[in-house]
């Protein structure tokens, strides 16, 4: 059973985070159409920014935000092309935009006019820096709101060193999550009032909301961004093996664990050391540098392959810092449908699916893409308009059709 079959979603999107969303009720069985400017969501050219193809038969980098969808492209600073958008939200459920208030204003598709004209209509926006404020009409990207003035890049970078470099869209796909969850939940209380209401999330916030325990802990003192050479817990920390591979412990019982964990490194001689097998009194004493200096040493004399099985044979948690090609080869991706396969023009080619599953519900099919204004047409004639409408609208610039953008 599809959870959320029957719910229609009209999308006025751009870039990641927003499209994300619908993408994943997609995927759980909701039915959207994609609404379009005449020069096209931005993102179906970003494939050139990651060394990909951006063709309409191979294009994973618009495909992850986009997939399921019907696309129709509408000039909706045109009075035709406004006019069809409002037909298109009479039918739906859920309105998912990224624009920014300022602008749908102007457009007349902001909260407070479709609320009036389409009252059980669940209104879902994503914001840069939230709906008040001095930054409220700023333009907002993942790399600004969510990782920057949200605290990301500052807090976690190690402490002296870079900030991380992480990879496009980081933040965006946390915020598509929230935004599902909102919707979710409008939808629910819909039910229960027969009302439309208006979600929204922004990426400051969430940023933010993200680090909960670093925001708490730094009124008590828990000073960031922090140094791994000083990390409380030497075990609860990154390592780097001969083979330049990032490992990471996570042994919280220090003292119980000391004197096995140094032997395993080969470090028979820091057994039953009364100045470093406690964990408060390194701390108390400030040798935890002292401790993760012999870890880096002993470490860096082992693979990765080979820590990580002395490791898992003793029951130590830990873990390798995959890579992107290191997680393609995982067999616990693949039995668990983390990673999907989808039919490319130039082969099999792999895609993440959204981490919520439900017992009730196969694992869903992925549909690549289809061109800007593939289904103008179709829908139109969905609609109501006839041939020669659709024609007069083309002609004034409302609407454009696969054909005309082909062109």
């Amino acid at each position: 059973m599809e959870l959320l079959k029957g719910i229609k979603v009209v999308d006025l999107t751009t870039y990641l985070a927003a499209p994300t969303a619908v993408r994943v009720m997609g995927e759980w069985g909701a039915t959207s159409i994609k609404i379009e400017a005449p020069k096209g969501d931005p993102a179906r050219a970003q494939g050139s920014v990651f060394n990909m193809p951006y063709e309409d038969s191979e294009n994973l980098a618009f495909d992850v935000a986009n997939m399921d969808k019907r696309f129709v492209t509408l000039n909706l600073k045109t009075k035709g092309g406004l006019e069809v958008a409002y037909k298109l939200l009479g039918e739906a459920d859920v309105f998912v935009t990224n624009t920014r208030t300022k602008s749908l204003v102007k457009l007349g598709l902001d909260y407070e006019t479709l609320k009036e004209k389409f009252p059980k209509l669940i209104f879902a926006q994503v914001l840069g820096y939230g709906e008040k404020g001095p930054e409220k009409d700023t333009a907002g990207f993942d790399a600004t709101c969510y990782m920057a003035r949200g605290g990301v890049l500052a807090t976690t970078v190690d402490k002296g060193g870079t900030p991380m470099n992480p990879s496009n869209g980081y933040g965006d796909f946390q915020v598509s999550m929230c935004l599902v969850s909102g919707i979710c939940a409008a939808l629910y209380n819909r039910e229960k009032t027969q009302k439309g209401d208006k979600v929204t999330v922004s990426l400051h916030h969430t940023a933010v909301f993200m680090q909960s325990v670093a925001m708490v802990s730094a009124q008590y003192g828990n000073q960031y961004p922090k140094s791994r050479k000083e990390i409380p817990n030497p075990f609860n920390n990154c390592y780097r093996t001969k083979d330049e591979k990032w490992v990471v412990m996570c042994c919280p019982e220090y003292d119980r664990d000391f004197n096995k964990i140094m032997t395993l490194m080969g470090r028979e001689d820091m057994v039953g050391n009364t100045k470093l097998n406690q964990c408060a009194v390194v701390n108390a004493n400030q040798r935890n540098r002292e401790v993760v200096d012999i870890l880096d040493d002993a470490i860096a004399n082992l693979n990765r392959a080979e820590f990580m099985k002395i490791m898992k044979e003793n029951d130590l948690a830990c873990e390798a810092g995959y890579e992107p090609l290191d997680i393609y080869k995982d067999e616990q991706v693949w039995e668990n449908n983390i990673l999907t396969k989808v039919n490319y023009s130039s082969g099999e080619r792999m895609l993440p699916t959204n981490p919520v599953l439900f017992n009730s519900m196969p694992e869903p099919q992925l549909e690549t893409c289809k061109p800007q204004g593939a289904h103008t047409e179709e829908i139109m004639k969905e609609l109501g308009y006839d041939a020669v409408q659709i024609k007069e609208y083309m002609s004034e610039g409302a609407i454009v059709g696969l054909s005309l953008l082909k062109k």
